[in-house]
């Protein structure tokens, strides 16, 4: 059964304008524009978004706080100096489970981007990924209006609103 399924992709989701994109999750998709189908069905429903980005999951380089008490945590390969976005976690709590964008960051490997992105926030564990294997949507007015807009007639309501159903309501019905 191994093999069969598609590739996952990480999932991107910027809600305004002015707020910073966040890694909010990911989809299996064949393709990019697959995956940003999924991506706008899986995080897009209800809450408003202004721009969606996806990429390849094997392309993130991942590292915890903890880890990078080791030396050789950054140590990657260099290659050629290229763009890459990197990601901060700021805490370990539950509802904190999105990696909010620290920056884009010039370096030769993505251990060295994590290491500028050090200088300038703290963090439980960061990502980086090349900007080259990033896709995103165009943050256009067509393009929000035609992919986003029907996100902002829906009523969106958090699990907590709804009542629960107790012992005894259950035994009297």
């Amino acid at each position: 059964m191994w093999g069969t399924e598609w590739p996952r992709w990480e999932v991107i989701k910027q809600d305004t304008e002015k707020s910073p994109p966040q890694m909010v999750g990911s989809v299996h998709a064949t393709d990019p524009e697959h995956a940003l189908l999924v991506a706008r069905h899986v995080f897009v429903r209800r809450p408003s978004a202004y721009a969606l980005f996806v990429a390849p999951a094997e392309a993130f380089f991942h590292v915890t706080r903890e880890a990078l008490k080791d030396p050789k945590a950054l140590e990657v390969p260099e290659g050629e100096e290229e763009a890459y976005w990197v990601f901060a976690k700021r805490s370990h709590r539950r509802s904190m489970v999105y990696g909010d964008l620290v920056g884009r960051f010039l370096a030769k490997s993505p251990g060295e981007a994590v290491k500028e992105a050090l200088l300038q926030t703290q963090g439980v564990a960061f990502w980086a990924v090349p900007e080259r294997v990033i896709v995103g949507t165009e943050p256009k007015a067509e393009v929000i209006e035609s992919w986003f807009a029907p996100a902002k007639d829906k009523t969106y309501r958090l699990q907590s609103y709804y009542g629960l159903i107790t012992a005894k309501e259950v035994e009297d019905a």
